[in-house]
């Protein structure tokens, strides 16, 4: 009663916070649900061996002391043929339980990917839909099933060998206890009464081994899914804070690039020895074709991944040498790929800062073009408003609403400098020029930095940089870029509809 309900949340927010520790690789690289799955399974896990350790072992042992000295009362040789009793019971448990334990983590492995599996299928369910494959992921998820399926019969046969042996060790305890006690009373050494006492004895230790045998499996199955479970998620944090890390105040917003080349560890991709010095204030575009670094320099200066060449400093202070959280609360980013919560329309806005006022959130809204929308809202639970839940990732949105809630977000955060990854692509011309002129506001006093493939969105910014292969080939206003007729000017000629074309054949998003 108090052990389970405490230690369970106590070991699952241990869990859970040492999981989102983990840098963005680690997430990249497994399955969304699979990873809650083991939190839990973890948790529930060590929750079980601890309360099953107290509420058996701790009673089996002390009806076994009890029944021991009983019999040394009656007879030292019962209380001998006990303990040899003992020692062939312990000896199955020592030799079944380290099987079981190991074919338990096989078994919750397979579980956790059927989870994960499933997660991944139905959080992209309309991606199913469209492509019609409903019967590819039933094959993909039975498949996944199947493995389970396997692994569950594999830990059932061990169970059941190791039920059958103990079954036959604890049926030989009557028949030794009350035999040998019967052998003394027919000598003259024993009563009647012991004959019973001794009886009633390996009765009581007999059943009780059954019971205290599948404990102990449990226990031990326990065991071995805590084992899997922190196999997958205690590894150390790729992405660490410095020991002596200091915290990043409010910063100006001076950004330096020095020589920073990364390549997610390959020989080639990312960036390449790029030197970019952004002055407080100063508002940038980047452009450049998929794979040629636009979103690797972004990533970098969040520091979700650490330069493995040169290094990027703000106002001074090279990253590596500050909090994560801390530089983070630095920057604001809204990019393409809007992430929401499923969690109040309130709840999403004020994640860019939970202590605003509402009225500070409401006017966030307003400057996304976002309040009208917001009003409309309704939710299946009745709910409407800022009120209104908005779904897994925002699925009840629309892209373009989906933006301008980011928007007012980043907007609501104020950070000094500012990220802007496609930020208006989602939204319609008529919305996206009332949001343009919002941006415009809230990039007042801001550092900014704006990828776009639709250029004219940045053609009014102080500077552009042009990428190439992870290289700054261009930089300067946008008439100078025009002027130069280099890559810039191509680009600019080469649009359809505002649109930045592809030129490398590989996506960016699959170089890095």
């Amino acid at each position: 009663m108090i052990i389970g309900p405490n230690l369970f949340p106590l070991v699952l927010s241990r869990l859970h916070r040492w999981t989102m520790g983990h840098s963005v690789t680690f997430f990249d690289n497994d399955f969304a649900g699979r990873i809650a799955q083991k939190q839990t399974q973890t948790a529930r896990a060590v929750t079980d061996v601890a309360t099953e350790f107290v509420n058996v072992v701790a009673f089996a042992l002390a009806s076994i002391l009890g029944s021991a000295a009983f019999l040394v009362g009656i007879d030292g040789w019962g209380a001998v043929a006990m303990l040899l009793w003992l020692v062939s019971y312990f000896f199955l448990i020592r030799f079944f339980l380290p099987k079981i334990r190991a074919y338990s983590a096989k078994r919750a492995s397979a579980r956790a990917t059927v989870t994960g599996q499933v997660v991944d299928t139905i959080t992209n369910i309309k991606t199913v839909k469209l492509f019609a494959h409903s019967e590819y992921e039933d094959r993909a998820a039975l498949g996944a099933m199947m493995g389970f399926r396997e692994r569950a019969l594999d830990f059932g046969r061990i169970s059941t060998w190791f039920r059958f042996s103990l079954m036959f060790v604890a049926g030989a305890l009557p028949v030794v206890l009350i035999g040998g006690t019967f052998m003394l009373w027919r000598e003259g050494q024993a009563t009647a009464g012991d004959i019973a006492a001794a009886g009633a004895i390996a009765m009581r230790l007999s059943q009780m081994t059954g019971w205290v045998s599948m404990a102990l499996m449990g226990v031990w199955g326990s065991i071995g899914e805590v084992e899997d479970g922190m196999a997958t998620l205690s590894p150390a944090h790729s992405l660490t804070d410095a020991p002596d890390a200091e915290v990043l105040g409010r910063v100006a917003g001076r950004v330096d690039f020095d020589q920073v080349s990364f390549a997610y560890g390959r020989a080639a991709g990312g960036i390449d020895a790029v030197d970019l010095h952004i002055a407080p204030g100063e508002k940038i575009g980047i452009v450049g074709a998929s794979g040629a670094g636009k979103s690797t320099l972004v990533a970098l200066l969040l520091r979700l991944y650490d330069v493995e060449k040169g290094a990027i400093l703000i106002d001074g202070k090279d990253l590596r040498a500050v909090t994560q959280e801390s530089l983070r609360r630095n920057i604001a980013m809204v990019t393409q790929e809007t992430a929401m919560f499923n969690r109040s329309a309130r709840e999403n806005i004020l994640y860019g800062r939970p202590d605003a006022s509402e009225d500070e959130m409401i006017a966030a809204a307003k400057a996304a073009e976002a309040h009208d929308f917001i009003l409309g809202l309704e939710d299946h639970m009745g709910r409407k408003g800022y009120d209104a839940h908005l779904g897994e990732r925002g699925v009840k949105l629309s892209g373009g609403q989906r933006q301008r809630v980011a928007l007012a977000r980043a907007f609501l955060k104020d950070a000094p400098i500012l990220v802007l990854d496609e930020a208006t692509s989602a939204l319609d011309s008529e919305v996206e020029a009332q949001v343009q002129d919002a941006l415009l506001r809230v990039m007042r006093g801001k550092t900014v930095l704006a990828i776009a493939h639709r250029l004219s969105t940045i053609a009014e910014l102080d500077r552009i940089i042009v990428l190439e292969a992870g290289h700054i080939v261009e930089q300067g206003s946008h008439a100078e870029l025009l002027a130069a007729e280099g890559t810039y000017a191509r680009y600019w000629n080469r649009q359809s509809g505002g649109f930045l074309g592809t030129e490398d054949p590989e996506a960016e998003e699959a170089a890095e």
